[in-house]
């Protein structure tokens, strides 16, 4: 071995020792990337945690821009919109408290015997509708109401009401006058009593003790008269002047009978006496054939007043056909207490009650749409009616009718729902302008009514856009692409819906299309690119 290898022998490093600086480098290398993630998380921590001074900076107004909308040419219309409920043209409540039955009894309360139509059913005129006490209900076609019984020998409106509907009904009234309830009128209403199942109510209930009467008089009458005839003409042939040697016969002084003659002043005793007995037989002609007279115009009374009647509280007369029974209020052998059943007739229409504030916008001819949120349908209609009174009581139909066999649901009166009700406000009533659809009976709808709108189409801006200044001029500012700002005097029309219409009070310095200002926006924000409709 040389000597070099031994100094090189001698120089190598211990196992151990190398295993220590091994270690000692993984210490210092661990210090460094812990020192190194500490300042990150100490630079990441400055940044996160803020100071409340540095917050409240940091949470400052941004800078302000315009907010602008477009100026738009269109028709403006402002709308209102409110809640109604569909209902019936009529509604008529049937409550036939008066009837009597048919066997002439007026006691005892009314009693329902017989209900043929239930909710729902369909009604056409002349149909029966109710039993009360044996006696029919039925309906007629008629506006007035009904508000006495009628019997042969009435004459009026309601009878000629009357006439017309029997008509309608196939019953000619024969050759009685309008308006006169006649022999043909009467042979007419049996007819429709015996084709509902029903006899007339007389309207001389005595069984015809009155008629029979007038007849035998006018035949004792009679018998009289050819009594009395006989006798007259026997007289006569054993009567007669007497001649004499005096003057020609004269005329018979006022007083000594029916005319004739007296023979002169040659004439016998005898004469004389034959002359006052054919006097006196023919008195009693005279007074026989009076009596005759008397005793046919009695019969020809008689006879027009016997015959059948039409009392009130068996007719119900709806304005159109067909109609409906909207409900039943009662049951077979229950009393009559109150309805017994209500009908709906002629064309659906919608009722709604308004505030004062709206009752001031709203007028008849506004147009009207009617939602119905049930099927998802919108029908166009017109306002028909806003009332001048405040209605109280409970929403009802429109026409009014009452008597004691019906009563009509209608504004006002002295009627179910008069004085003491809530007020309801001024009743305005919509109709379509096509008929509504059935589904839309008893609904509750959505009424949007247009109750201003501008000639054609016109200028409009939203309402936040127009501004009154200290001169009193109402301007508009409007923005240029380039952002500049001038401000334009407008004069301002129709309203709605957050809209206004202007008209610029220079010709051409405001045109459709031009940008606005409408507020002010954060953020920086310039413009406002929607239009909202």
């Amino acid at each position: 071995m040389s000597e070099l290898d031994h100094v090189v022998e001698h120089t190598e490093v211990p196992d151990d020792d190398r295993s220590g600086l091994a270690r000692g480098r993984r210490v210092v290398l661990a210090v460094v990337g812990g020192a190194a993630l500490m300042a990150v998380g100490g630079l990441l921590a400055t940044t996160l945690v803020k100071s409340p001074a540095q917050v409240a900076a940091e949470t400052g107004p941004p800078a302000q821009g315009a907010l602008t909308a477009e100026v738009e040419r269109r028709v403006l219309a402002r709308t209102l919109v409110m809640r109604g409920s569909v209902v019936a043209d009529q509604s008529v409540e049937v409550s036939p408290q008066g009837i009597r039955s048919g066997d002439g009894a007026g006691s005892g309360a009314a009693m329902v015997t017989k209900l043929p139509s239930k909710a729902g059913d369909p009604v056409t005129a002349g149909r029966l509708i109710a039993e009360v006490s044996g006696r029919p209900v039925f309906t007629l076609h008629g506006t007035q109401p009904m508000y006495r019984d009628l019997r042969p020998g009435a004459t009026g409106d309601d009878v000629a009401q009357v006439q017309e509907a029997l008509r309608e009904l196939g019953h000619g009234t024969g050759a009685d006058p309008k308006g006169v309830f006649g022999a043909g009128t009467k042979a007419a209403l049996a007819a429709r009593y015996r084709a509902i199942g029903y006899e007339p109510l007389p309207a001389v209930a005595d069984g015809g003790a009155a008629l029979k009467s007038a007849r035998e008089a006018v035949r004792a009458a009679t018998w009289a008269v050819e009594d009395a005839s006989g006798s007259a003409g026997s007289a006569g042939q054993g009567s007669g002047p007497t001649p004499g040697p005096g003057p020609s016969d004269t005329p018979a002084p006022a007083g000594s009978g029916k005319g004739g003659t007296t023979a002169g002043p040659g004439a016998g005793g005898g004469a004389g006496r034959i002359a006052g007995s054919g006097s006196g037989s023919g008195r009693e002609l005279a007074r026989a054939r009076q009596a005759l007279t008397e005793a046919q115009a009695a019969l020809a009374a008689a006879e027009a007043a016997d015959g059948p009647m039409l009392p009130a509280a068996e007719t119900v007369f709806l304005g159109s056909f067909p109609a409906r029974v909207s409900s039943v209020g009662a049951r077979v052998g229950s009393p009559v207490s109150g309805p017994v059943l209500t009908l709906s007739a002629g064309e659906l229409v919608v009722e709604a009650y308004l505030k004062d504030d709206k009752k001031q916008l709203l007028r008849p001819g506004m147009a009207v749409v009617v939602s119905s949120e049930v099927s998802g349908t919108d029908v166009r209609g017109k306002v028909a009616l806003v009332a001048a009174e405040r209605s109280a009581g409970q929403p009802v139909g429109l026409p009014r009718q009452q008597d004691q066999g019906q009563s009509a649901k209608g504004g006002g009166g002295d009627g179910p729902g008069a004085g003491g009700g809530a007020d309801l406000g001024y009743r305005m009533v919509v109709r379509a302008d096509q008929p509504l659809p059935a589904g839309f009976a008893g609904q509750d709808v959505r009424l949007t009514i247009e109750s201003a709108a501008t000639d054609g189409e016109a200028l409009v801006v939203p309402v936040t856009a127009v501004s009154a200044g200290a001169d009193g001029r109402t301007v508009v500012t409007a923005v240029s692409a380039e952002g500049t700002q001038r401000r334009i005097e407008v004069r301002t029309g129709t309203s709605g819906d957050g809209f206004v219409a202007v008209t610029p009070a220079r010709a051409g310095s405001l045109v459709a299309g031009t940008r606005v200002v409408i507020g002010v926006a954060p953020g920086g924000t310039r413009e406002h690119r929607g239009t909202a409709k």
